[in-house]
């Protein structure tokens, strides 16, 4: 399943040239696995109420075009795979079909005392949902 959602650009997230500053599309991968998260039952807060925390082990982007103030961006996310204790994510940025940037975070799975803990099966079951289909990811 990929989870779309629409994003408008503020000014605050332009640099001096007038395009969204490169950290910037981190924090937009970011708001595409929350807003994935949320849509698929599994918000972060739920997340936290069972002792489970996910903190960011890898993140990685590539760059190909830039997104200027005002675009309207689509950010595309899903599971690419899993395992016992980490979930990789991908997000792709677009304007209108245009790709600008691509990447993925991977996410380990820590219990409140911030020791790797396997993924519960309630998430494993988000997991398979959120997965894309099979010769569909980039």
């Amino acid at each position: 399943m990929y989870y779309e959602m629409k994003y408008r650009v503020p000014y605050a997230d332009t640099d001096q040239m007038g395009v969204v500053y490169y950290a910037n599309y981190l924090e937009y991968f970011e708001r595409g696995r929350t807003e994935m998260f949320r849509d698929a039952g599994m918000p972060y807060s739920r997340m936290e109420s069972e002792g489970i925390i996910m903190p960011v082990s890898e993140a990685n982007c590539r760059y190909f075009n830039s997104a200027r103030y005002d675009d309207l961006l689509t950010f595309r996310s899903y599971v690419s795979e899993y395992s016992r204790v980490r979930i990789k994510i991908c997000t792709e940025v677009l304007r209108d079909d245009l790709l600008l940037a691509s990447g993925y975070v991977v996410l380990a799975c820590v219990n409140r005392e911030f020791k790797v803990t396997r993924l519960p099966q309630w998430m494993t079951r988000f997991c398979d949902k959120c997965l894309a289909p099979e010769g569909e990811t980039k």
